[in-house]
């Protein structure tokens, strides 16, 4: 598989078997997109009427991110019209949903209740995270501090 990936600053490049690409080139090629960044006033609506456009109409959409990185009425619209083929959504642009929410009954889109971090794996993970912080805490090293 070839596998394309935007990242705003590569120090040393893209790991191997990654190609680095533009986002607008990613959109055009891709046959899936798993949308994997913050939330800023750069990627608030990455997704959006002009990018779901470049997709190919086999293409599907894949957020485990955050809701607003999708612009939900574009990506309903886009569905219906069979722009693109299918969407999977772990996240709406509002949370929990409100009623009206265009992508609870878009066409081909599997909506579910944010629960992307929730495997059994990144759960221990955290687990072990959290541990490691208390443990470095009471070593006198805190990591993951944040200062007022």
């Amino acid at each position: 598989m070839k596998v394309l990936a935007s990242k705003r600053n590569w120090s040393g490049g893209p790991p191997a078997g990654i190609e680095a690409a533009d986002t607008d080139t990613i959109f055009r090629e891709a046959d899936v997109i798993s949308l994997h960044c913050p939330l800023t006033d750069a990627t608030k609506h990455l997704v959006n009427e002009r990018t779901l456009g470049l997709m190919k109409k086999t293409a599907l959409l894949i957020n485990t991110g955050r809701g607003p990185l999708i612009d939900d009425q574009a990506l309903a619209v886009a569905l219906e019209a069979g722009t693109i083929a299918g969407a999977g959504v772990d996240v709406l642009s509002v949370e929990p949903p409100k009623d009206g929410n265009p992508l609870l009954g878009a066409k081909n889109c599997l909506v579910t209740p944010h629960v992307a971090w929730a495997s059994r794996e990144a759960r221990l993970r955290l687990i072990d995270a959290c541990a490691a912080n208390v443990k470095a805490f009471l070593a006198g090293s805190p990591v993951n501090v944040v200062n007022p």
